[in-house]
Order: structure tokens, then sequence, then C-alpha cells
């Protein structure tokens, strides 16, 4: 049941960034960027985790788990550290799939050739 619950809670996630796209003039760069930037706030709420717990990877994977993460690892590290963690936390809480994804890019643009679009 797990993974239906993944794939309904990531597909509604990824529904309503479509519904953005289509229904609005927002730019896909500025959907993207408040997905980050709500899922901080629902994380700073107290509401993000209980839904992560819920539906695992369908909700950790989209930005919305970024968002989330970010805010775990400022959260962590300004308990932890003091006001100098609220710089810090974030990007070592993410340092890992933020190099997973700069290695994938370098990898794919090595791989593979780029095409002129004319």
């Amino acid at each position: 049941m797990q993974f239906v619950w993944a794939f309904l809670v990531g597909g509604a996630i990824c529904a309503i960034g479509q519904v953005f796209i289509d229904l609005t003039n927002l730019t896909p760069a500025r959907i993207l960027a408040g997905y980050v930037v709500t899922g901080v706030i629902l994380s700073a709420l107290g509401w993000y985790e209980p839904l992560a717990k819920f539906a695992g990877a369908g909700a950790t994977v989209p930005l919305l788990g970024f968002g989330h993460l970010l805010a775990k690892g400022v959260a962590q590290a300004v308990a932890e550290q003091g006001l100098l963690g609220c710089l810090t936390g974030g990007l070592t809480a993410a340092a890992g799939g933020i190099t997973a994804s700069l290695v994938c890019g370098v990898i794919a643009a090595i791989v593979f050739k780029s095409k002129d679009p004319n």
C-alpha cells in the first residue's frame, strides 16, 4: 500500500504543478521555486513531516521534499551550532542530492553531444 500512496501523493503534487503551468502565466522556474519555498513553509509549520512519513518517496522526491530537507537541515544545524547553522544547515543536509545531480549532469554532458537547435 505504501507504493500506492507514494504514487498518488507524488502524482498529485505533479498534477498541481501542471495545472499552474496550464492555467497561469507563471513560468516553470517560478513554479519550481514556489514548490521549494512551499516545502520550507510546510516544514516550518510541522505539516510536511507527517506527509513525508505517510507517502514516503511520493512526498520526499518532488521539490516540496527538497524544501522540507533544507528546512530540516537548518533546524538541526541551528540546534547544534547556533545562529551559524542557519547558513550551513540546508546545504549540509542536501549535499548528497546536489552532488549527485551535478555529477549526473557532467556525465550526461560528456556522453551526449548537444545539437544545434536550428
